[in-house]
């Protein structure tokens, strides 16, 4: 559906390049004040607050958090794990299962003979088997195969919304 500005309604084309500069702002801190992203917008604060509501309220910003070093508070071991599933499998369940597991980080549905691609955090390689233990336990898992991260030289840690424009 199009906008009223010929703009595809809900996607970034919504977005003038104040909006990309004070998404981009976000990402890298999001307890900037709004005193602080509007220096780097030319805006006053009341400004800024009222375009950063905006941007939340219309789902460009899903959430705020702090990210936290793994390592420094006990997970030693990052590991993405592909599961290959049953074709009767209850993708939901599946779903609802699997991010219930307090190790799993992301899940993703993707496209290749795996059905399911998980990005996991553990704190040893007993850790690890507990949980591929409890992955496998899983209705409709039928196998799965687990990479783990040695070293993570980048990580982008955000969406590069600033080349949008």
């Amino acid at each position: 559906m199009e906008a009223q500005n010929g703009r595809t309604a809900g996607g970034h084309r919504d977005l003038d390049r104040v909006d990309l500069r004070l998404l981009e702002a976000l990402q890298r801190n999001a307890r900037s004040t709004y005193a602080e992203l509007g220096t780097l917008v030319n805006l006053k604060p009341p400004a800024v607050h009222d375009r950063v509501k905006r941007l939340e309220s219309r789902g460009f910003v899903r959430r705020y958090a702090a990210q936290l070093d793994a390592h420094r508070v006990g997970y030693e071991m990052t590991a993405f794990v592909s599961a290959y599933c049953a074709p009767d499998l209850d993708y939901d369940a599946f779903t609802q299962a699997v991010q219930a597991f307090p190790e799993t980080l992301e899940v993703h549905s993707v496209a290749g003979d795996e059905t399911y691609l998980l990005k996991v955090v553990t704190r040893s390689t007993a850790h690890l088997d507990e949980f591929l233990t409890k992955l496998k336990r899983v209705p409709g898992v039928a196998r799965t195969r687990t990479t783990i991260v040695l070293a993570t030289p980048f990580e982008r840690g955000g969406l590069p919304v600033e080349a949008l424009a």
